[in-house]
């Protein structure tokens, strides 16, 4: 299965999208905040990130970014709650697969893992 880093800064939710991923087979990796998710994306490795866009320190915007330009191969599924951050994301649109509108159920998240792994 995929390696994945789950950058967010709500502890709950972080934790349970990783739980729910590890059930699926695949192994998570997490991370409370974009800076954090950087440094980590620099072990290699990772098959996905999937990333809150609204985080203190670096938000999921500009870590997508940074990601894309470091790790090109990187595929880049984004979250968020807000809809204004939603469509800043529009810059990204060859970087990134999709953006994941909260809140989501967690067969919504299941799912949109699955296909940002298959794209």
């Amino acid at each position: 299965m995929a390696r994945i880093l789950i950058t967010e800064d709500e502890d709950s939710l972080r934790i349970f999208v990783a739980r729910a991923l590890r059930l699926d087979g695949h192994e998570t990796v997490e991370a409370a905040d974009g800076a954090q998710g950087l440094d980590t994306l620099s072990e290699g490795g990772f098959d996905l990130l999937l990333s809150d866009i609204r985080m203190p320190v670096m938000d999921g915007i500009e870590l997508a970014h940074r990601a894309a330009k470091a790790h090109p191969q990187l595929k880049i599924l984004l979250m968020t709650g807000y809809a204004e951050q939603r469509e800043r994301a529009d810059d990204l649109a060859g970087k990134i697969v999709d953006v994941v509108a909260k809140p989501f159920s967690l067969p919504d998240i299941r799912t949109a893992v699955a296909r940002a792994l298959a794209a």
